[in-house]
């Protein structure tokens, strides 16, 4: 099977929409799905940082949603027809999957990150017959289709825009994972976002759900602007005084904090801005050693990796989506789409701070 994608060839070039070949289709257990559009995500951009440890050349993509057109198999669960979102890979059988924590998975970062399935080597070309590396996250979805396991991909109502749900697989996931699931944040509960991009926005909106008390932190103001849309206290990251502001408008001091920049700097401002027992969860990715202040940890405070926002996909997409629905999770609001034609375009706007979440539409124009 032949059809458009972006490829990845090197670390440092740009992204190249050129034909691919699948060599077979899906196998027991998978689908093949149409993506109608598929968010970028800031962890596709990392791979350019991951000194060689994610391979290339790659077509990358892990927040896709479209359309089955076939199924792998009699046991997937799913039809032709059927619209889904698809979220991160995991194996099924191990004790992190079996006791519901996926994204505890023990083979997380051999499936996501470095180099997929074994069953998927050389499954995957270009149209020169050169190899690529096998499915990114499970799904290479910066593309026209791709080949999923039926377990990452989650079942929705075909009446909803198909084209701009899949960054719940991932990036809202995580940010609104975080507040719901890690934190089970709840009405009159206070709680500091550190950083207002697609993950943090997420955290707000879905705190403002959950009836909390929430201030977001962010250097640029047009974000704070969103942040503060969405129900959220702004805060200048770069005010002398920060954990004060902050203990100020959580009434004495938030019970949870969420990092999503992976600045040591506001990680430390977080946790002196925590009330006692405050747990602080860090989401973004740290390039250089956190050194904790004096104190930082007093009294009760912790500090832990949240991943995928300790979601069990076929739970908490649908959750998200009944929110949305409701008027109380607007995502789409962050969200712009581009031609998968123009991906280059739609990194540097990501990268630039231009938009919060770009999402590629393989067969769609921009908006």
């Amino acid at each position: 099977m032949r059809f458009g994608a972006a490829v990845l060839r090197s670390y440092e070039s740009p992204f190249t929409v050129e034909e691919v070949v699948l060599g077979r289709g899906p196998a027991d257990g998978e689908v093949l799905v149409e993506i109608a559009g598929c968010g970028m995500c800031r962890t596709d951009l990392a791979v350019r940082r991951s000194a060689g440890r994610s391979p290339l050349p790659a077509v990358l993509g892990h927040e896709g949603a479209g359309v089955v057109v076939e199924t792998g198999g009699p046991n997937t669960g799913l039809s032709v027809g059927d619209h889904v979102v698809l979220s991160f890979d995991s194996c099924g059988h191990c004790p992190s999957c079996v006791g519901a924590a996926p994204a505890y998975c023990d083979s997380f970062a051999s499936l996501n990150l470095f180099g997929g399935r074994g069953e998927d080597t050389a499954r995957f070309t270009d149209a020169a017959g050169l190899e690529l590396a096998p499915r990114w996250f499970g799904q290479s979805s910066f593309a026209e289709y791709a080949v999923v396991s039926a377990r990452n991909a989650v079942r929705v109502d075909p009446a909803l825009p198909i084209a701009l749900l899949g960054p719940l697989g991932c990036g809202f996931l995580t940010g609104a994972g975080a507040v719901l699931n890690s934190f089970a944040v709840g009405p009159g509960d206070t709680l500091v976002v550190l950083g207002a991009g697609a993950v943090g926005l997420a955290a707000v909106m879905a705190a403002d759900a959950a009836g909390a008390v929430t201030v977001a932190v962010d250097r640029y103001p047009e974000r704070l602007a969103l942040a503060e849309r969405f129900h959220a206290i702004p805060l200048d990251a770069a005010s002398a005084d920060l954990p004060d502001r902050i203990r100020r408008s959580t009434d004495g001091g938030a019970r949870y904090a969420l990092d999503t920049t992976g600045s040591g700097p506001l990680i430390n401002d977080a946790l002196r801005a925590l009330r006692p027992t405050g747990h602080l969860g860090l989401v973004a990715r740290l390039h250089t050693t956190l050194g904790l202040e004096p104190g930082a940890l007093d009294r009760g405070r912790t500090i832990s990796h949240l991943c995928e926002g300790d979601a069990v996909p076929r739970l908490l997409i649908p959750r998200l989506i009944k929110l949305w629905r409701a008027g109380r999770f607007p995502f789409d609001q962050l969200i712009r789409t581009y031609p998968l034609a123009d991906i280059n375009e739609a990194e540097r706007d990501c990268q630039e701070g231009r938009v919060v979440k770009p999402v590629l539409v393989p067969k769609g124009r921009s908006r």
